[in-house]
């Protein structure tokens, strides 16, 4: 895994919602908005599950999902690419349905998608468009 810098984590935690693509085992894209995202550590991201159906069909064949952080209050684009564990018990499970209660009562926490960073791009148009950062 790798460690995202300080200078990525500040992008990360300016974001709202993320887009986060999968894509099935036999290459067919998904790619939907999450807000219940969590930066853990600079190597773990949590995504609380309220919605998702094709991301989480496609993430039990293919555990590989990447998010995109961008806005117009980032300086800068990344694209963050993980390999992905479904909980759906345990502490962590626990942990992120009370983050979400307490985010929004009315919202059911159906999984945690824990996100362990591999690769780091940047996808700023320019020269450097596309590079791998980390």
């Amino acid at each position: 895994m790798v460690a995202l810098t300080s200078e990525m984590m500040e992008m990360f935690k300016a974001m709202g919602k993320f887009p986060l693509a999968t894509a099935s085992k036999d290459g067919e894209p998904n790619v939907v908005p999450v807000g219940s995202v969590y930066l853990i550590d600079p190597e773990t991201i949590w995504i609380g599950n309220n919605f998702m159906n094709a991301s989480i069909r496609n993430l039990r064949e293919n555990p590989r999902a990447c998010l995109y952080v961008w806005g117009p209050e980032i300086k800068g684009c990344l694209k963050i690419k993980a390999k992905v564990t479904i909980l759906e018990t345990g502490p962590d499970f626990e942990k992120m349905k009370d983050m979400i209660k307490a985010r929004k009562a009315d919202l059911v926490c159906k999984s945690l998608l824990v996100l362990k960073v591999t690769e780091v791009y940047n996808c700023k148009s320019g020269p450097d468009s596309g590079k791998k950062l980390l």
